[in-house]
């Protein structure tokens, strides 16, 4: 009898409920994503690697201000929800995103009429007075895409997983449209990039307006913040203070970066072009998993939460192994692809050779980069933001250090090669400290059985490109390359039992029949 107890709570979870709710959220999460892709492509084709550079720098700056404003109160707020859902107690989840609220606008005034007081000074940080111009325009949407930031907390703490994605997707929907308007229908009055910024400016104060409705109309109110204000504020300094240091790292790197480039005897016209190619062309094609292990994070995190404080260890432990393994999956399945046809990804994308070899080059990174997001997302859920802060700038020493001394040897590829070291480190102390926190972790076990069923279909798709390179035309042979390589993929997997592809289709037809018979 107690072993059932003991095993229900798991059953429960593990129901298609949960299986649905994380489906929808990967649905939104991918569709966001493959549009958020390919307004990338219509970036780099219309600004061209150096204008696509000047835009990023200035949004990387721009990260850094909207991080320290709002970025630790999301995931803080939603634990916090979720603690207070656990026990009953529900007048507290609503002081508590109050608090939030205004934890995030007694940052973010400030700092706008700050920044724009002191224009003439600030603006002389930046390599390319572009850049500033940029800067400006997005600074005005600072407040509202920070308020916006902890609404979406709210939703996520709450288990409102589809007005949390719907608006999301919004955003982003609004974001392209907007751009394409102004970059392709009309030619003349200001620069391109700064068109740009005004897209996402717009975007900023859609999507402010429509979760605040959302809220609103979901039954979320601002009440008197008593008991909350503070612990929510020291909760969430850590998580601001990890991804702060982040963004401030990676503007610094967009101004270090094309400096050192510099010293090794780059123009400035190719420092920004090699920055543009790097984080405007690659970085969005390796940052394809996340597509699908943010979606799985969005779900797990409140659940996690919501175990670790009802102490229930099993479950957590049960929770993050899945987690891994699914995190490795997702982003071992993609390996082959990125290695065997990466280099192509790049000139049919951007018209850029250069960005198809490195993302050919770096697609082993996939698993550590993804393993870190995934573990940090379940390590702020389990209380442990301290420690993730201190991974994070462990790794990020050593992301600077070769930012510092790779670019001479490497040009662009130091940056990728700081971003593959920092993802290891990081990966590796927070695997550690889960296996720690969880007890045994039997992940191991499956990522050895995922690299020797990927490695074989790895091999088949080289010796097939190679093969069919020779015979047939660039395109058919490239589709028909990715055809076999998916495959070969396919049978591996289900050959070391890592995906059950019947179980999959047995679901899918019984839901077909089911339907079929209510109709009937």
């Amino acid at each position: 009898m107690r072993a059932h107890i003991k095993k229900k709570p798991l059953r429960i979870y593990y129901g298609m409920n949960l299986y649905r709710t994380a489906a929808v959220v990967t649905i939104f999460s991918a569709l966001e994503h493959f549009l958020g892709f390919l307004y990338r492509i219509i970036l780099s084709r219309t600004l061209g690697p150096e204008g696509l550079g000047v835009y990023q720098i200035a949004i990387s700056v721009f990260a850094v201000f909207l991080t320290v404003c709002s970025s630790g109160l999301p995931v803080t707020l939603s634990r916090v929800i979720s603690k207070h859902r656990a026990r009953g107690a529900k007048q507290r989840e609503h002081a508590a995103t109050t608090s939030a609220v205004l934890i995030t606008l007694l940052f973010s005034v400030p700092v706008t009429v700050l920044l724009f007081a002191a224009r003439a000074p600030f603006s002389a940080i930046f390599s390319d007075p572009r850049c500033a111009d940029l800067f400006y325009i997005l600074l005005f949407g600072l407040s509202l895409t920070s308020v916006y930031s902890v609404i979406r907390g709210c939703f996520w703490g709450n288990k409102q997983f589809f007005s949390y994605s719907l608006i999301e997707l919004a955003e982003e929907m609004i974001r392209i449209l907007v751009g394409v308007m102004l970059l392709v229908c009309i030619q003349t009055g200001p620069s391109g990039e700064n068109r740009a910024a005004v897209a996402v400016l717009v975007s900023y104060v859609c999507s402010f307006a429509i979760a605040l409705v959302c809220f609103l109309m979901r039954g979320g109110k601002f009440c008197a913040p008593r008991g909350e204000f503070m612990p929510l504020l020291r909760a969430s300094l850590p998580v601001t203070a990890m991804r702060a240091s982040s963004s401030l790292i990676g503007s610094f790197i967009s101004v270090l970066f094309p400096m050192r480039l510099r010293a090794a005897g780059h123009t400035t016209a190719q420092a920004m072009s090699e920055y543009g190619v790097v984080y405007g062309m690659v970085m969005p094609v390796m940052a394809v998993p996340s597509a699908l292990i943010g979606s799985l994070a969005l779900v797990l995190v409140p659940e996690l939460s919501e175990h670790y404080y009802r102490k229930n260890r099993r479950q957590v432990a049960a929770l993050a192994e899945k987690a891994l393994n699914a995190t490795l999956l997702i982003a071992g399945a993609l390996i082959p692809f990125y290695a065997v046809c990466g280099a192509d990804l790049g000139v049919l994308l951007y018209s850029n050779a250069q960005s198809g070899v490195l993302i050919a080059r770096c697609a082993a990174a996939l698993i550590p980069m993804s393993l870190t997001m995934i573990c940090t997302s379940i390590l702020n859920s389990l209380n442990c933001e301290k420690y993730t802060l201190g991974f994070f700038l462990l790794g990020s020493a050593v992301m600077l250090g070769c930012t510092w001394i790779l670019p001479r040897f490497l040009g662009g590829g130091a940056l990728l090669a700081g971003m593959i070291g920092d993802s290891c480190v990081t990966a590796a102390c927070s695997l550690a400290l889960l296996r720690k926190k969880t007890g045994k972790l039997r992940s191991v076990r499956y990522f050895l059985k995922l690299l020797a069923a990927l490695a074989p279909a790895a091999a088949l798709g080289f010796a097939a490109r190679a093969l069919l390179m020779r015979c047939m035309s660039h395109i058919p042979a490239l589709i028909l390359t990715v055809l076999l390589l998916a495959a070969a993929e396919a049978g591996m997997l289900a050959l070391f039992r890592l995906c059950d592809f019947k179980a999959v289709l047995r679901r899918f037809f019984a839901k077909k029949s089911k339907k079929i018979a209510a109709r009937a």
